[in-house]
């Protein structure tokens, strides 16, 4: 599907709450599968700035390079498959593939030959289905870090919210604001920048 709607609630865990809810749903270690994150934008964050984010997911030899955009309290998310040479040649070359993100970038009034590549951020995830949505534990490593995260996709708004804060009420999880990992991501390499350029 090239545009979806993604409607996602989501909550950073500590790693007691992560391993607690990862044995009360039945999750072991086999059922985590292993995706990257290789995250773009210009060198200065103009996607950002539009509250866009632009990544290629590579999972199980598969590569999709995604744009989500604002969409209202949610976000539209762009998918277009890659290949092997296309994911390698925009990581590499900054070769910008033809078709539905370049276009939806070049609307944005930003120029694809200005994307770079910011780095990479690597996740053990699990999938389970949940009451009709999708329950998805992550466990992500980035920049010298490390983060455990509850998300919870849902096909409504309201009654998603209300299934994932039930959720979080039974295992007595706190909730948290938590941003996205692009932005996660951002914010720890801006850290970095900033205690490398205070040196």
């Amino acid at each position: 599907m090239p545009k979806e709607i993604e409607i996602e609630f989501k909550n950073i865990l500590t790693i007691d709450e992560f391993a607690k809810l990862s044995s009360a749903l039945n999750v072991k270690e086999a059922d985590f599968l292993l995706q990257t994150n290789h995250y773009f934008d210009t060198e200065d964050f103009k996607l950002k700035e539009t509250r866009s984010a632009l990544r290629i997911r590579s999972k199980s030899g598969h590569h999709t390079l995604t744009l989500k955009t604002p969409h209202g309290e949610d976000l539209l998310e762009t998918n277009q498959p890659l290949s092997e040479e296309e994911a390698a040649s925009l990581l590499k070359n900054r070769k910008f593939p033809e078709g539905e993100v370049r276009d939806t970038i070049l609307g944005l009034n930003i120029d694809p030959a200005a994307l770079q590549h910011f780095g990479t951020l690597h996740t053990k995830r699990s999938e389970q289905h949940f009451k009709g949505g999708l329950l998805v534990l992550d466990q992500s490593e980035y920049l010298d870090k490390e983060d455990y995260e509850l998300e919870y996709e849902a096909a409504g708004r309201i009654e998603g919210e209300a299934t994932f804060l039930e959720l979080l009420e039974t295992f007595q999880i706190p909730v948290r604001p938590t941003k996205n990992k692009v932005r996660r991501f951002y914010e720890e390499l801006k850290k970095k920048q900033q205690e490398k350029s205070s040196q």
